[in-house]
């Protein structure tokens, strides 16, 4: 029952970190991928930070932040020049 929690939740912040960042969702797939990767790296980040996540809307906030970071990393190594 908790992967399922998992899953929507990294959905969740997979499509807000890609609305953060794109100002678009990018589609289902990704938005997962990205959430649940940036869930992690945001466990991690803000764990560093000293704050531990609590709660449903305490773990949307570290993805969130983890998955913009990843969009961000991802943005930047990706660029492509004209």
């Amino acid at each position: 029952m908790f992967f399922l929690w998992y899953l929507l939740i990294g959905l969740v912040a997979g499509w807000l970190a890609s609305l953060i960042v794109r100002g678009s969702g990018s589609g289902l797939v990704v938005n997962l991928i990205v959430g649940i990767v940036g869930g992690v790296l945001g466990g991690w980040l803000v764990g560093m930070m000293g704050w531990f996540p609590v709660g449903t809307f305490g773990t949307i906030i570290s993805s969130v932040i983890g998955a913009v970071v990843l969009l961000l990393i991802v943005g930047l190594v990706t660029r492509r020049k004209p």
